[in-house]
């Protein structure tokens, strides 16, 4: 198997493009299959314009969604550092990959690597959105969106069709009647219920992404962003975030016309370092080693999602969550760091 294939086999064989294809699958058949029963195709000039723009968005929606998980956000060189060695001292080491972390770049546990200009690691896709598919990822979600508005409402109206299908015996047109078999309603009622969903969880995420692609921020920066801004400062010290050139500059930098290339060369606003954003993370980072402590530990943990077996006190206050917890075990230690009153414990 080449490297390509490999790579092919790594990003498709994982739960989270199993389910997304799983769920477009679901969503397409159903609203295809029942609306066909009310709205055939070349019914009407309506009916083609349904269909076209219906099997259109869920076209965008594959291939946004493949792209956003081949292309990938773009690494950074192992190794890498900046062409001027002076400039070594505002960024941050990567002890992983041999490297200096370029501007706007973070180490992601998942991928193993430094990623540029990353926003999140998304599972859904099994890769980091980043510099080179960020547009990709976002264009999948409003596809996505947009595909499971337009098939909500086509479910919608063939399951009313099928509910009242009496009435339209009695009074409405027999030729486009909905007849459904106990299990394509269940199915069709699963693919409605699963439309909804994508509408309301997808498209909170793209109000998120776009909220941050006006600003030209990523998910990594808007916190650091929220903590430069409440970090005690001097009174003529104010903190300007570097790379917000205006929402249409935003915007088109994403979608349209990508700048540098995703390392040392990032356009900043007029009175800003480049180094502005990494040199603001370097001080937050020795903020935070001034305030840590270490703790021996007294009852081992082994990082499960469902921490069921510390009791209900700890469940009370920590519930499910998607991310990793930290492995812990009995008389090691661990640093901890007071922040907002919360203990916030790392590796």
């Amino acid at each position: 198997m080449t490297m390509g294939m490999s790579e092919l086999f790594y990003r498709i064989s994982h739960w989270g493009p199993i389910i997304a294809m799983i769920i477009i699958n679901c969503i397409t058949f159903s609203t295809l299959q029942v609306t066909s029963m009310w709205l055939p195709f070349f019914s009407s000039w309506i009916s083609v314009c349904v269909y076209v723009l219906f099997l259109f968005l869920v076209s965008s929606t594959l291939y946004n969604f493949f792209c956003a998980m081949f292309i990938g956000p773009g690494y950074v060189p192992l190794g890498w550092h900046p062409e001027n060695v002076n400039d070594c001292r505002y960024l941050q080491y990567c002890t992983l990959c041999n490297g200096y972390k370029a501007p706007r770049a973070h180490h992601c546990r998942k991928c193993k690597r430094c990623v540029m200009k990353m926003d999140h690691h998304c599972p859904w896709i099994n890769n980091c959105c980043g510099h080179h598919n960020h547009a990709k990822f976002t264009l999948f979600l409003i596809s996505a969106v947009c595909g499971c508005i337009l098939s909500s409402v086509l479910l919608f109206i063939g399951l009313y069709r099928a509910f009242r299908i009496n009435w339209y015996f009695l009074y409405g047109d027999h030729q486009y009647i909905v007849y459904l078999t106990v299990y394509q309603l269940a199915f069709t009622v699963f693919s409605f219920g699963l439309a909804l969903g994508v509408v309301l969880a997808v498209g909170g995420l793209f109000y998120v992404q776009m909220k941050q692609i006006i600003r030209n921020e990523t998910s990594i920066e808007n916190w650091i962003v929220i903590k430069a801004v409440s970090r005690p400062r001097a009174d003529d010290d104010i903190f300007i975030y570097p790379y917000n050139l205006g929402w249409w500059k935003n915007i088109k930098q994403v979608f349209w016309e990508p700048q540098g290339n995703g390392l040392s060369d990032w356009p900043v606003i007029q009175g800003c370092h480049p180094y502005t954003l990494t040199i603001e993370q370097i001080i937050q980072k020795e903020d935070k080693k001034a305030r840590k402590k270490q703790y021996t530990i007294v009852q081992s943990y082994n990082g499960s999602w469902f921490p069921i077996s510390k009791g209900d006190g700890y469940m009370e206050k920590n519930a499910i969550q998607m991310k990793q917890r930290i492995v812990i075990q009995k008389d090691g230690f661990h640093a901890v760091v007071l922040l907002n009153l919360r203990l916030q414990m790392e590796k």
